[in-house]
Formats: C-alpha cells, structure tokens, sequence
C-alpha cells in the first residue's frame, strides 16, 4: 500500500471542496471514508449550515455522476426509481430512469417526503437495485446515497422509520461554526459557488480505494472492542433500544476505511473512538438522554485494547 499516495488523495479533495465550503474538513473525510467502505450517509442540522452545498461540492471534486432529488411532500416513489413510459413509436413500454441511477445520490431534506416515499429508498440503500416495472435493475458502481435532513422539530418534517435510520453507515450532525470560520464566511461572498469546483479524484482512485480498504488489518484485540462496545449500548442506563450486530459489522468496515485514509494498513482502537459516535448515534433509542453523550461514555467505560502497536499483516 502506497500511503503517500492515499494521504495526496485525501489531500486533493480537502483543498479543493474547501474552495465552496470552509470548516467542514472533518465531515469531508467521514462522507469520503463511507463511499470507500460502500455506506450511505446522513447529514443532520438546521438551515443555513450548508449542507446541500457541502453534499454537492464533495461530488463534484470526485470523477463521478452525481445527481439531486428534492424531497416534498408530494413526490412520488416513481420520481426517484423510475417508471415505464409508453412509446407510441414502438408500441410499446419502456423505462424511464429516475435521478436514483447516479454513483453519488443526493436526497436533499429526505424528512420532508412522507414515509411512503421514504421507503422507496430502501431497496436502493440495501440491495443497490431498484425495481421498475416489476423487473429489477442494477444501481452503478459505486453507489451512495447522502440525504440531508432538517432537525424534526421543524414544521414540515417527518421522523424517518428506524428500518430505514439503520441503512446509513454514518449520521453526521453539523453544528454552528466557530467565531473565526463565520468571520471568513462572511468575508468571502463566493463561497457557496460549487462552480469553481474540479474534479480532482478519479472514479478509477476511488475503486481502487475501495479495493485496498479489504487489505486493511483489523487485530482480533480491536474487534473484540467494538463487540464490547456494541454489546454495551444495550445494558447502558436510559437506553430502550441498543445497537443491532449490523452496527458491528458496518464500524469494523468504516474504521479499515478510515484507516486508510490516515495512510495506514492497520487500524488503531483511537480510530474507533473516532468513529462510533456516527455509526451508533441513530442506531439506538435513548430514554431521555442525547446518544452522542451517551456512546462517548459508553467508551470511557468499555476497556480499550491495551496495545503499544498493531501488529501488522505478514
């Protein structure tokens, strides 16, 4: 594994989504990881924070299609997947594919469609497949949904169903930014403008990613840690619902990922730390208490591998 290589990657696409977007190098680097580990994911905050510009410049720095699907309240299943469309010239019915076939897949404010829409989702999160017409067709490779959703106290807004929550990798949730990045936001007026952004990583890089993120080792000792932590998500106190074997399944996949962007062939327990906050905070339902409190307690608690360093693959 050529590290130098994965960290210029890794650089290439910061610098360049930074030219719309400022403050949000973190969050550049989840959503890249979770396309490398083949995830979904969902970005959570109020108006005004950017989220749809952050999702859109991010595509555009990669070699891939990209396509937007705004969600209301009176969309249908048919205007995401597709439908089957009468050809007068054939005589006959053919298909119309809908904005869903695209490798990055932006579902701009997904919480105001209602459930019924919402779920015409879940075939494409799941199976990379939609079905049309009775017959069902292949989404491309690679494929990622990033939906964007506004708090669901707002007017509007519906809660998206738990079966649906458990199909992204990754729930991001953008706060207010600091004094100093909305002193430059507010000094920088082209900001916003995604015209600007190149494409600077190549839609072969990314596969080939995609393929080293399956080299990178994970000692028995890490994955003990995070069957632990899963597993202590459903005793903890104010917790009615814990987190499903799924979740340990997709954190082992995100941290070889995530690994792999810090150019490295072997994953460390801070790299858990660092990433069961997203994977686990929609994943559990909590009686009263805020689950990124409670998961980071949660890994106070559960013993850390003691290890000076990860043996390497041989």
């Amino acid at each position: 594994m050529k590290a130098i290589d994965v960290r210029q990657i890794m650089d290439k696409l910061l610098r360049e989504v930074s030219k719309s977007v400022i403050g949000y190098e973190l969050e550049v680097k989840l959503l890249f990881a979770c396309l490398i580990a083949g995830g979904h994911a969902l970005i959570e905050g109020y108006p005004g924070l950017a989220k749809t510009t952050l999702v859109k410049a991010f595509a555009k720095a990669l070699g891939l299609s990209f396509s937007r699907i705004q969600f209301t309240p009176d969309l249908l299943p048919s205007d995401i997947t597709g439908s089957l469309i009468f050809n007068p010239k054939i005589g006959d019915f053919e298909v119309k594919f809908g904005p869903i076939f695209a490798n990055i897949v932006l579902a701009d404010e997904v919480n105001r469609a209602p459930p019924k829409v919402q779920s015409a989702l879940l075939e494409a999160m799941q199976e990379g497949q939609v079905t049309i017409g009775g017959k069902s067709y292949e989404l491309p490779k690679p494929f990622m949904i990033i939906a964007t959703q506004n708090p669901i106290e707002l007017e509007g807004t519906y809660p998206l169903p738990e079966a649906q929550l458990d199909r992204f990798m990754i729930r991001i949730r953008l706060g207010y930014p600091s004094e100093d990045i909305e002193f430059k936001i507010a000094e920088n007026i082209d900001l916003g403008n995604v015209n600007s952004i190149n494409t600077v990583v190549s839609k072969e890089e990314v596969e080939a990613l995609q393929s080293l993120m399956h080299l990178v080792y994970v000692d028995q000792s890490i994955i003990r840690y995070i069957v632990n932590l899963i597993r202590a998500t459903r005793n903890a106190r104010d917790v009615k619902l814990g987190a499903s074997p799924r979740a340990a399944q997709i954190l082992s996949k995100l941290v070889r990922a995530w690994a792999l962007l810090d150019g490295r062939d072997y994953v460390i327990p801070d790299d858990v730390k660092m990433l069961a906050p997203y994977v686990l905070n929609h994943r559990i339902i909590t009686i009263g208490a805020d689950s990124t409190v409670l998961i980071r307690q949660l890994l106070q608690q559960v013993p850390t591998p003691l290890m000076e360093r990860v043996l390497r693959r041989s």
